[in-house]
């Protein structure tokens, strides 16, 4: 018989469940979403990113990303500008309110992924970060927690 509680497939999409819906508590006082952190993240990282390198580095399509932007933009964290070297393209580009969140957002993550964690080693962290980067379709290398 099938145990469908114990499958791989429920259980890695209850625990996706259980992570958004932390990670979603605690980027709430800013109005934020996990998607629109993941912008923010990128940004931080590389600002400048247009569309559609944003769009490769989330996994995003381009359409839910230009969605993503606009209501950033709206909000005063990213705005858009010409891009030098392509008429048709725009960079997407940090505001100073965009800046100034990355240290108060990187927090909150932090927070929320030491609850989804909680109960782990720091060695089974880092294993359960390289399985889930294998079956992602990638090797990655951990080195130290993101957040």
């Amino acid at each position: 018989m099938f145990n469908v509680e114990n499958s791989l497939g429920f259980l890695l999409a209850k625990s996706y469940q259980r992570g958004w819906s932390l990670f979603k508590e605690k980027l709430e006082p800013w109005d934020m979403t996990p998607p629109q952190f993941a912008l923010l993240a990128f940004l931080w990282q590389q600002d400048g990113l247009s569309q559609v390198e944003l769009s490769e580095k989330s996994q995003v399509d381009r359409t839910t990303v230009g969605g993503l932007i606009d209501r950033l933009e709206r909000n005063g964290i990213v705005q858009r500008q010409p891009h030098p070297k392509d008429r048709r393209a725009y960079q997407i580009r940090l505001t100073p309110k965009g800046r100034a969140l990355e240290p108060v957002l990187i927090e909150a993550a932090r927070g929320a992924t030491e609850q989804f964690t909680t109960g782990l080693s720091v060695k089974e962290i880092k294993e359960l970060t390289r399985m889930l980067g294998i079956l992602r379709g990638e090797r990655i290398i951990y080195e130290k927690a993101t957040y």
